[in-house]
């Protein structure tokens, strides 16, 4: 059985990656990424030594990935970065490529809600609903299995992004989230949950929510940063008018094809403000089991992760690019 990690080039393809090396024999892994020399070189050199294949697939490009997924029985396809049309057609020339190149299962890393119409208005949603649309029918079409894996918001990038935002802002944090709460999920955890369901754990054509086991309002995750950085961080609740308002006063965009180079982070101003209006919404405070069901373990806390981005503060970090 031959393993393919797509986007391994990413914070999260990359820890899935780590995991397949260390449950599996490493020659039957192919990593792929629109451009390898991404991969840090010592990362590379490592992976290479081991017997790991390192093979180019850009998702604008069909023909190249038929070959890069070539031998490969398992596909995990971690979403694009773009947002729109652009997204939702590179998605397909994966999962086309996919099936070309005679994969027999395809997992697809998609968002919460994907499926639930109540999640429309969300700014990545639709890509991540037509996708789901499209495998599915595909692989019913050629008799190929899928599971679909809906991330929950990533408890990470309010430990580490709404932190250095704050910091760029007198200490306080501005969110369109309110007193909603969320079921954020550690990446570390949603990359388990993608390992073990590269490797077989799910059942055949099912899609799994992969959530936290806490359902924790920002505020207080506000609260919890600063009792352990010692900052006295002020929650700051705000409109969606007045959230864009700020992103674009700190040089975010406002979409995600628009000049980045000024952005203190990698997402745009809708992502943000939509993401987080959901959880003022309640539309983030999703409940299930199937995290710990399928890799049997409970999920990390806020309370957990928090010291492991102290550096954050201590290193006053205000640009994404210094995010480890």
């Amino acid at each position: 059985m031959k393993y393919i990690v797509t986007g391994c080039d990413g914070k999260l393809g990359g820890r899935i990656a780590e995991n397949m090396i260390n449950s599996t024999s490493v020659e039957n892994l192919i990593f792929t990424c629109p451009d390898p020399q991404r991969i840090a070189e010592q990362t590379q050199t490592r992976w290479k030594n081991l017997g790991v294949q390192i093979r180019t697939a850009n998702y604008d490009n069909y023909h190249e990935m038929v070959n890069s997924f070539a031998g490969g029985d398992r596909i995990l396809i971690v979403s694009g970065v773009l947002i729109g049309e652009k997204r939702v057609r590179q998605h397909r020339n994966v999962i086309d490529a996919a099936i070309s190149a005679g994969v027999k299962h395809i997992t697809y890393i998609s968002f919460l809600g994907a499926s639930d119409p109540k999640y429309a208005h969300v700014y990545v949603t639709p890509d991540h609903t037509a996708t789901e649309k499209y495998l599915i029918e595909m692989c019913a079409s050629v008799g190929i299995e899928f599971n679909i894996m809906r991330n929950n918001l990533y408890m990470e990038n309010y430990l580490t992004t709404s932190v250095m935002l704050a910091l760029i802002s007198d200490n306080k944090w501005y969110t369109t989230a309110g007193e909603g709460k969320a079921t954020y999920i550690a990446k570390d955890d949603s990359a388990l949950a993608a390992t073990a369901l590269l490797l077989g754990a799910g059942e055949s054509n099912k899609a799994y929510n992969i959530t936290g086991q806490e359902s924790i309002s920002q505020r207080d995750i506000c609260k919890i940063v600063s009792e352990v950085s010692g900052i006295n961080f002020e929650y700051c609740p705000v409109s969606k008018e007045d959230f864009f308002e700020y992103l674009d006063s700190i040089g975010i965009p406002r979409d995600t094809d628009q000049d980045f180079s000024h952005s203190p982070v990698p997402w745009c101003g809708n992502d943000m403000v939509t993401n987080e209006a959901s959880i003022a919404e309640g539309l983030m405070d999703v409940k299930s089991n199937d995290f710990e069901r399928l890799t049997l373990q409970k999920a990390k806390t806020a309370k957990e992760l928090a010291p492991e981005f102290s550096y954050i503060w201590q290193e006053n970090v205000k640009c994404w690019k210094d995010i480890r």
